[in-house]
């Protein structure tokens, strides 16, 4: 069983401390926030647990799993939308709600404090609502660097890129934020590279088609 040390989280992740004190203290709170961290902004993604229980007067797990899906929606398309895809994102957040509650009891923790090794550990995290593999490898990260929950072969399993695993500060949020900026800016142009050489090859058909046509 993998056990977490006496960590005291104290994450500046959003720009808010409310919010950043919300995602350090409640387990499911840091959960909902990854949840959420999916095409919008870090800060808006972690900022988003604040203004669910400001909406719903909880996050609880257990309570938001006992209501009505709609008002969670609701909740959530509400001006300002707590995100980009307010509705299918307040599904995912509800559905989250229900395994921690019907899975794990309404302890958000068990999913790491019980996890047999780190394998097992990747798979819950990636079984739930919202997550994947790859956001799944960012939890285990997380877990065993912010909340010191190391299970057997964690480092192996954990990303071997940046993500908010090595992010406390301010100062590293922005660092993070700039690097992954440049990566994707990196992607971007990779992509574009590959596709001028088919652009022009395409162009180049198209002339000779109409040189032809031409001719006839």
């Amino acid at each position: 069983m993998a056990k977490s040390a006496a960590t005291t989280l104290e994450l500046q992740w959003t720009g808010d401390p409310e919010s950043d004190r919300l995602i350090s203290a409640n387990p499911a709170a840091l959960l909902i926030g990854f949840c959420l961290d999916q095409q919008i902004p870090i800060e808006w993604a972690f900022q988003g647990p604040l203004h669910m229980r400001e909406r719903l007067g909880t996050i609880d797990p257990v309570e938001v799993a006992r209501m009505d899906p709609s008002k969670v929606e609701k909740a959530f398309q509400t001006p300002p939308a707590l995100h980009r895809f307010p509705v299918s994102m307040a599904q995912r957040v509800y559905a989250l709600c229900k395994v921690i509650t019907d899975e794990y009891g309404g302890d958000t923790t068990r999913i790491w404090t019980e996890a047999t090794d780190a394998k097992d550990l990747l798979r819950r995290f990636a079984a739930l609502p919202g997550f994947g593999a790859a956001k799944a490898r960012v939890m285990v990260g997380v877990v065993a660097k912010h909340l010191g929950v190391r299970p057997a072969g964690w480092e192996s399993v954990a990303p071997d890129w940046p993500t908010l695993a090595d992010v406390t500060t301010v100062a590293e949020r922005e660092q993070y934020q700039a690097q992954k900026r440049a990566f994707k800016a990196a992607l971007r142009a990779e992509v574009a590279s590959k596709q001028a050489p088919q652009k022009s090859r395409a162009s180049s058909k198209g002339s000779a088609k109409s040189g032809a046509r031409g001719r006839h």
